[in-house]
């Protein structure tokens, strides 16, 4: 019990940490008052990913999972209104918003037809599961543009390093409730952000910090 107390505890501290790193964009979009170099894409998917996961913990009646999304959906809420505000394509991205919200109450309305809650919880941690493995996997383009061209400058060291403890928390997590559906979608995160880490000593720059092409899996 209290092994599972303290990753709950890390994966919240972890997670919220991770999903914390969009305030650097935040206050990048009201110092210039624009969004140039602030990608709206992560905002959304981490809000539609973080919904999934509340609703899975839900169904589980796990705090830990309603708990950390519910925050980082809160925050991805307020990027995406700041976002909308200061960016002159507003009718380009409410459009793209909209096919997200569509979506979303699609895979609702699927899901409130499942009566059999164990199917329905199972069907739902398939889903959240591929949805997070595609977020973890969707910059390896950028990996190979950084091995191309033998410079990190467009990796944030401080978001690999928040992903990578995030992944392991809830990889451990996952292992000690015995759920395939929180362990495997992290995998991937622990994966991808080891390369980065010998990306960073095999192609060192003095941007560390840098966080141009921003993502932010999710949590589970």
């Amino acid at each position: 019990m209290e092994a599972a107390l303290l990753l709950s505890w890390a994966c919240l501290v972890f997670t919220i940490w991770m999903f914390s790193t969009g305030l650097s964009d935040l206050w990048r979009m009201f110092t210039l008052k624009n969004t140039e170099n602030v990608q709206f894409l992560p905002f959304i998917t981490t809000a539609v990913n973080n919904l999934g996961w509340f609703y899975y913990g839900r169904l589980k009646d796990d705090w830990t999972l309603m708990t950390v999304n519910s925050i980082g959906l809160g925050l991805q809420t307020c990027y995406i209104l700041v976002y909308l505000y200061f960016t002159s394509n507003k009718c380009r991205l409410l459009a793209r918003l909209g096919a997200a919200v569509a979506g979303l109450s699609t895979v609702c309305l699927y899901f409130a037809t499942v009566s059999d809650p164990s199917a329905r919880l199972a069907q739902l941690g398939l889903v959240c599961c591929c949805f997070t493995v595609t977020m973890y996997l969707s910059p390896l383009t950028d990996l190979v543009k950084i091995i191309r061209t033998r410079s990190t400058k467009c990796l944030s060291f401080s978001l690999t390093l928040a992903t990578f403890l995030t992944s392991t928390s809830w990889t451990l997590y996952g292992v000690q409730l015995a759920d395939a559906y929180i362990v495997i979608p992290n995998v991937p995160g622990i994966l991808t952000s080891l390369v980065r880490f010998w990306l960073f000593w095999n192609f060192p720059s003095s941007s560390l910090t840098q966080d141009k092409y921003p993502y932010r899996p999710v949590q589970a």
